[in-house]
């Protein structure tokens, strides 16, 4: 697949005849576990098989190449927005082209059950989906499971080749993805204070350092203090000097995507606004576009149930730092990939937002399948569109370190179906912000900024008999995603600011002739143990509690980017990544470095004591700074980005620097 961001030429006008469409091979939608070893036979004629054909629009290359003027300071296009009427008439399929898809998928007996600018989604028995596609269905058994795939790549006509980029849903597995957020319970109390031993009532630090743990056995250091408790909004406003500049994201809005809906969201923000001595939601202020009839893969997916805690934190985050923006829910009716596209494909559609938050991701490369060509064209097609509206979208870049497989050994929110060290999608790709984690620590209850390090924990337990941690050093359990993808090339942005090391080493230790895309690109708080508080009902009683993961940080810096859009009156941002790698190694970031606590570079590491639940003491000690395979050293890094955003960042945008 060529990927946008390197230089394009207009042809000259050319003399020759015109070339004749041709039958088109959809290449990689014969996927590669479908083999003639694990081939258990036809499809039954009668099964019904759901697809979506993803539409290429009139002109790719030009969108791509608009999309990279508009974005880039110094381009005469820079700023130079479409509608998005006129991104949709410029680039995007044309009424009589999406009927041409539509007769072609009718005619061979299948029903349209929707129908976009986008994508046509069909549905029909074995023998029409064949009759379209050129291929047979097959089951074939994988990880123990009988799954459909054709038994090659499917093929589409000449009369519709050229307006067709791919097609998902033939084969019985459609990947997926997983909130990037894990719930820390009992993290609210600042607790009892510790005497004899281990506090046994929810003990916890007002700000990094305060409150010293004794009476536990030793641990990296002779002295060690309970962990931060979960940061409320005005701490993390104060501490990233959103307080200071005095934005509030007033004028900006921000889109949120998740799967399925909460059936109290906006109660609940407002109660946990006003909770914490913050605004309730103006009337208006919040929206929700949800399909609740046209939910699915509820049991693969979690439900809604499943989602609530991530839309909360989500809602509640953005709100939090950026109080008088407005905020759009948009539930996508599943975490399949082609439910989340659709929900980003409306919001471009329709411009209902400037920035986009999306905390979610999945894997490139598992054991199910990799994602698809298909459905990666999809994507960019649609955050190139946004480009071209002024529309960012910031995706978090997981809670694996380097999602290998050693990593998802011991990693509490890691996808075991991971088959080597790789960077998460859709954050990796060249047109999304990849958002990674950091773990704050603040130096005062207010929240006056401390220092950061990466978003990585080690995690002990303590015993039993209260004796001793184990294991010891603590085993990996939670860290920011990033690394060097293997899939794309290095975009344009990066060319001035990444190291040759990264841009050139992929994961797996091997050397790239070519520079590679290297994630993340910025970083904001989301360690476990430097929890946000989070409240959320959804038909329990409400109640709070603390949350972490790159689900936190992609939201805090959606949320800044509405308070930036502030300080430049309103005109949207776009892209960010160009501006991004412009202010890179200036005063806008804080240059997230490892810290350990020296003289023997033991790490900085604190005591998580949740008090007794179920007639045991649950205590955890806690090494910070420690994400697998990746590491914050000085300059740009595969952790944390170019580090986390300033006052001075925001102040760059209103004094245009």
């Amino acid at each position: 697949m060529a990927l946008a961001g390197g230089t394009l030429a207009l042809a000259a006008p050319s003399q020759a005849a015109s070339v004749t469409p041709s039958a088109k091979v959809l290449t990689g939608s014969h996927p590669s576990w479908a083999t003639a070893k694990a081939d258990q036979g036809a499809v039954s004629a009668e099964t019904v098989t759901a697809a979506t054909v993803y539409l290429a629009g009139q002109d790719p290359a030009g969108l791509a190449a608009y999309a990279k003027a508009v974005s880039t300071p110094g381009n005469a296009a820079y700023g130079k927005f479409l509608t998005a009427a006129q991104a949709k008439a410029k680039y995007l399929a044309t009424p009589a082209q999406i009927q041409a898809v539509k007769s072609w998928l009718t005619s061979a007996g299948l029903t349209v059950t929707s129908a976009t600018d986008h994508a046509v989604s069909v549905s029909g028995k074995t023998s029409a989906i064949q009759k379209a596609f050129g291929t047979q269905l097959h089951q074939y058994k994988v990880d123990g499971k009988k799954v459909n795939a054709p038994t090659k790549d499917a093929v589409v006509p000449a009369s519709v080749s050229a307006l067709i980029s791919g097609v998902v849903g033939l084969t019985g597995t459609a990947p997926t993805v997983q909130p990037q957020s894990v719930s820390v319970k009992n993290t609210i109390a600042s607790g009892a204070k510790s005497s004899d031993g281990l506090a046994t009532t929810a003990t916890c630090s007002d700000y990094w350092g305060q409150k010293a743990a004794t009476g536990g056995p030793l641990g990296y250091t002779k002295k060690t203090t309970y962990d931060e408790c979960s940061f409320q909004p005005s701490q993390l406003r104060q501490a990233y000097g959103i307080t200071a500049s005095g934005l509030t994201g007033k004028g900006a809005t921000v889109a949120i995507v998740d799967a399925y809906g909460s059936s109290t969201m906006l109660a609940d923000a407002n109660q946990f606004s006003t909770n914490h001595g913050d605004k309730a939601f103006k009337s208006g202020q919040y929206s929700e576009v949800v399909t609740p009839d046209q939910w699915n893969s509820e049991d693969l997916c979690g439900g809604a149930d499943g989602w609530a805690g991530e839309e909360a934190l989500d809602v509640e985050m953005v709100h939090g730092l950026a109080p008088d923006a407005n905020v759009v829910y948009v539930g996508a009716n599943s975490c399949q990939d082609s439910d989340l596209s659709a929900a980003l494909a409306n919001i471009v559609d329709n411009h209902l937002a400037d920035v986009v938050s999306n905390s979610w991701d999945g894997l490139m490369h598992s054991t199910s399948g990799d994602e698809s060509a298909a459905q990666i064209a999809a994507y960019e097609q649609i955050f190139e569109q946004g480009a071209t509206e002024g529309m960012g979208f910031d995706f978090s870049s997981g809670d694996c370190g380097d999602n290998s497989p050693a990593a998802a050994a011991t990693g509490v929110n890691c996808d075991s179906t991971t088959t080597r060290a790789q960077a998460a999608y859709p954050a990796s790709d060249p047109w999304a912000t990849d958002v990674g984690g950091t773990a704050l620590a603040v130096s005062s209850k207010k929240g006056t900024y401390g220092f950061e390090t990466d978003m990585g924990t080690l995690r002990s337990v303590l015993s039993t008999d209260g004796t001793s941690w184990t294991p010891f050093p603590g085993a990996f359990y939670f860290g920011g995603g990033g690394g060097t993808s293997e899939d794309f090339a290095q975009p344009w942005y990066q060319s001035w600011t990444v190291p040759n090391s990264l841009s050139h080493t992929l994961m797996t230790g091997a050397k790239s002739k070519t520079a590679q895309r290297v994630t993340p690109d910025v970083a904001m708080n989301g360690d476990l143990y430097t929890s946000v508080l989070v409240g959320m009902s959804d038909g329990a009683p409400y109640s709070e509690g603390g949350y972490g993961g790159t689900s936190v940080s992609a939201p805090e810096f959606s949320a800044v980017q509405a308070d930036a859009i502030q300080a430049q009156h309103g005109r949207p941002i776009g892209f960010a990544n160009p501006e991004i790698y412009l202010k890179a190694g200036s005063s806008a970031f804080t240059d997230v470095i490892n810290k350990t606590t020296k003289p023997g570079q033991e790490p900085l590491n604190a005591i998580y004591d949740a008090g007794i639940i179920s007639g045991s003491l649950r205590v955890r000690l806690v090494a910070f700074g420690r994400d697998y395979g990746l590491a914050a050293t000085k300059g740009y890094d595969d952790a944390t980005g170019v580090g986390s955003p300033t006052e001075a960042y925001l102040n760059s945008f209103r004094y245009g620097w």
